[in-house]
């Protein structure tokens, strides 16, 4: 039976930007909303009806959050498995533990994507007892990943031969990683796929995606450089990772299209996505809502897109001339834009390469959407190509 709107409790392990919207979305719905995260001034936590601030391992705090609530989900893949395995023994837990954990670790990832045929780039598993003159020669020049604890861009060197390999590896303290073959890249692009207990599977549409200094800075849907057969392979590889492990909730699978036209798989994220923002308000269901809808047992109906979007990430740099002094962003001016949708945060504190918010820009054309997203970037002092 579905957990009903009006009638059940929701729990969120993690109080950053991602638990904030899931919480607007599901009190939207009529559920209450409880978060587990220890900084007193979580974003999250300060919209939700009950903060619970401890660690996730604290064992009070799990068994107050497991009594308080029907169901309970992450908002970034870091916390502590362990955490969702202990609250699983009672609770409603989307998603599970395995699958976190399998997206915590590259090399389980790697080893999962081959088990979903689904293909990524060449690569090496490096550990402490590797020695790193003994690596492929065909894999260089590549690109080292930490395997555990990496993101935007973080644990993550370029290296072009086995000198520079050694220099890296040391580098990184010698733990577990991963090093793939650099490839020659077109675009980049990522799927949202939500996944039912029953095995009910919908997707999004493809977002093409922009990276600067590892970090997303831009996403546009539709994907204005994806043909229509490539976007219908990236949407049945993200089902096929998420089925192949059981996946409840939303899965975001982030995918190179190399220069050749090929289609590979780099990395998963188990939970509403950064690049799925803007979905927000161009499409009639957010990823947030479709979170609810999966954990709770609600009907997946199939997300559309009503309004093509530019949606431009915001990080703290915004918040600082030039000269390194504070300043305001020109909010006013951006509002004024024909379809620009603000969504700040709520944290106390801008810092240089730190998410703050995000700007959705959605017009009547593609064409609309971008020259309006370009404006607002003018404003902002963004980059106003991509």
């Amino acid at each position: 039976m579905p957990l009903l709107p009006g009638e059940a409790t929701l729990g969120v392990l993690g109080g950053g930007q991602l638990g904030r919207m899931f919480v607007h979305a599901a009190q939207a719905l009529g559920y209450r909303c409880v978060v587990l995260d220890p900084d007193a001034t979580s974003p999250a936590g300060a919209v939700a009806h009950e903060h619970i601030q401890a660690d996730y391992l604290d064992e009070a705090a799990l068994e107050a959050l497991g009594q308080r609530c029907q169901a309970i989900t992450t908002e970034f893949e870091n916390v502590p498995a362990r955490a969702l395995e202990r609250l699983a023994r009672t609770r409603v837990v989307a998603p599970g533990a395995a699958a976190v954990a399998i997206s915590q670790d590259r090399i389980r990832e790697k080893a999962h994507f081959a088990a979903s045929g689904v293909p990524c780039a060449p690569y090496a598993v490096l550990n402490a007892g590797t020695d790193p003159d003994t690596v492929p020669e065909a894999l260089l020049p590549g690109i080292l990943k930490t395997a555990r604890l990496g993101y935007d861009g973080k644990g993550q060197r370029r290296v072009a031969d086995h000198v520079q390999l050694a220099a890296a590896f040391e580098e990184l303290g010698g733990v577990d990683c991963v090093l793939e073959q650099m490839l020659p890249l077109a675009l980049e692009l990522s799927v949202l796929v939500v996944r039912g207990a029953d095995g009910a599977v919908v997707t999004f549409p493809v977002q093409q995606n922009l990276h600067r200094d590892g970090i997303l800075a831009v996403t546009e849907v539709p994907a204005p450089d994806v043909d229509a057969a490539l976007q219908a392979q990236a949407r049945e590889s993200a089902s096929a990772i998420a089925a192949e492990m059981g996946y409840v909730g939303v899965l975001c699978v982030e995918f190179f299209v190399l220069k050749d036209g090929r289609l590979i798989v780099n990395e998963m994220a188990p939970r509403p996505h950064n690049s799925g923002h803007y979905t927000m308000n161009a499409c009639d269901l957010s990823q947030f809502e479709m979170q609810v809808r999966a954990m709770t047992g609600l009907p997946l109906r199939e997300p559309r897109l009503h309004s093509p979007v530019v949606m431009l990430n915001l990080l703290g740099d915004l918040w600082f001339d030039a000269q390194g002094r504070e300043r305001a962003p020109d909010w006013a001016g951006v509002l004024a834009l024909p379809g620009a949708e603000l969504h700040l945060y709520g944290k106390t504190e801008a810092r240089p390469g730190r998410k703050m918010g995000h700007l959705n820009v959605i017009g009547a054309t593609a064409e609309d959407a971008r020259a309006n997203a370009r404006r607002a970037c003018a404003l902002l002092g963004l980059p106003e190509t991509w």
